[in-house]
């Protein structure tokens, strides 16, 4: 082969060596630009664990950034799990908005884990001016040990507060957003959230005062009785979650005391199963009724309680038709 023969094949070898390299690189241009359009990497996001709270915080946010929810609907807040794509999510996030006080059992710590890792994290239930409920294991009503409730949103004024806060949380730490949108939108939520609560009076009002007695199927209605003027007789699981379980003297105990008070209605979480409740019917007699009520997860669409003001508003409705009879 001669010398001018060999330098014209490098030349063409080396021409088409630039046209591969040109061709890959505009492969991978364009997979990026479908990676970034497709995925909305350019938009800050915000991760909720619960439904109820990301629900609210949806209302505050709008279209300003990406809001994630980890719990499903129709879920359990004290036994849902993460995938570990979920547990992710949690330290690429911009903001993490959670209840605490104990409610996210099986999340908590990744919770913990992504403010580790730096990201800004804000407990809500914390932040809400928590109440303490006791049980007999705690010393009684007496005694001087308790457990924070952190079933804070059966109460709308508290709910009320948290929304300015998220909003605060949201601007403080979520990068693009723009303070002023965000602040109109809690506005208008609170706003709304103010007129839940009047409604939510004038519906308890029908409730005479000697039948203003609640049980649960598990402690969830404090801050609703503390705030629209309810007691709380007891709870057939003796506890704040939904994992524990009663036993013989628990149920005694609370029957005694349903039979003191006149109590024969029985309100039961509606994404749980009622089995407890229905237990407790049969100790009592069929005249107990059992209420079913959203009290800790909203619902799918179309379900019923598929935002918070319809969940708090259905749950109003039921709880006044149980305690009056009508």
């Amino acid at each position: 082969m001669s010398c001018i023969e060999a330098k014209r094949r490098a030349r063409v070898g080396i021409a088409r060596l630039r046209h591969l390299i040109a061709g890959l690189l505009a492969l991978v241009t364009a997979a990026t630009a479908t990676a970034c359009t497709t995925t909305g990497d350019d938009r800050p996001g915000i991760v909720v664990t619960t439904n109820i709270l990301g629900d609210v915080t949806r209302e505050i946010v709008g279209d300003q950034a990406d809001v994630t929810v980890l719990m499903k609907p129709n879920a359990d807040p004290h036994s849902f799990g993460l995938s570990a794509v979920q547990a992710a999510e949690l330290e690429q996030a911009d903001l993490v908005v959670h209840n605490g006080l104990g409610l996210e059992e099986n999340v908590l710590r990744h919770v913990d884990a992504a403010r580790e890792s730096g990201v800004a994290t804000f407990a809500a239930g914390e932040a809400a001016d928590p109440l303490t409920f006791r049980t007999a294991d705690d010393g009684g009503p007496e005694g001087e040990k308790g457990q924070p409730d952190p079933h804070f949103w059966t109460d709308p004024d508290r709910v009320r507060k948290v929304t300015g806060l998220i909003a605060d949380q949201v601007v403080a730490h979520v990068d693009g957003v723009e303070a002023e949108t965000i602040r109109a939108n809690a506005d208008r939520y609170a706003k709304q959230l103010t007129e839940l609560t009047t409604w939510m009076e004038k519906s308890f009002g029908r409730v005479p005062a000697d039948r203003r007695a609640l049980v649960t199927n598990h402690h969830v209605f404090g801050y609703l009785a503390d705030r629209f003027g309810f007691e709380v007789i007891g709870a057939v699981i003796p506890s704040g979650t939904t994992l524990a379980s009663p036993s013989s003297s628990d149920l005694r105990s609370l029957t005694e005391a349903m039979e003191r008070a006149g109590v024969r209605t029985v309100f039961a979480d509606s994404s749980q199963p009622k089995r407890l409740a229905e237990v407790l019917r049969t100790e009592m007699g069929d005249g107990v009724r059992v209420v079913e009520l959203y009290s800790e997860s909203l619902t799918a669409e179309g379900e019923g309680a598929d935002t918070y003001l319809r969940m708090m508003r259905a749950n109003t409705t039921a709880m006044v038709t149980g305690l009056t009879g009508d």
